[in-house]
């Protein structure tokens, strides 16, 4: 599992499944893209406006990658 975060667009992304496929996006939420793959398995979670949601610093001990300005 992969998690990024862009503090620019204030978007955690949760990636499940490294594997090179195509994507489809369905917007569960205001707030929540799911990212599905081969037979409809979720591959991704996008998280709109994170830093409203969720406390960042509290995924540790996971690490993430952050990318952007904040």
């Amino acid at each position: 599992m992969r998690i990024s975060y862009n503090a620019e667009a204030d978007l955690l992304y949760l990636r499940f499944d490294e594997e090179s496929q195509e994507l489809i996006n369905k917007r569960v939420s205001d707030d929540v893209v799911l990212d599905l793959g081969t037979g409809d398995r979720i591959v991704g979670i996008e998280i709109l406006d994170a830093s409203q949601h969720l406390d960042l610093a509290h995924l540790l001990p996971v690490t993430y990658e952050a990318t952007g300005k904040r």
